[in-house]
């Protein structure tokens, strides 16, 4: 039994956008982590707060990525 062409177009799809989740998100992750340091380094509450937020963007654009890969590859 072979796969519907249009579901395989979709499960490829839904591949490569977990693959460019998973870039951006660790992308994000450490941009925060760089943020957090700077404001750890000036003491600026703010900058730290910023960077936190950064990277839970990051992580949880990451475990999208993972998600949007797995139901992809069932």
């Amino acid at each position: 039994m072979t796969d519907n062409p249009k579901r395989s177009d979709t499960r490829r799809e839904l591949h490569e956008k977990g693959t460019e989740n998973r870039v951006e998100g660790q992308i994000d992750d450490t941009k925060g982590k760089v943020r957090e340091a700077f404001g750890d380094l000036t003491d600026n509450r703010s900058e730290q707060l910023k960077g936190k937020g950064e990277q839970l963007k990051g992580k949880i654009q990451k475990k999208v990525g993972e998600v949007q890969q797995d139901v992809a590859e069932k």
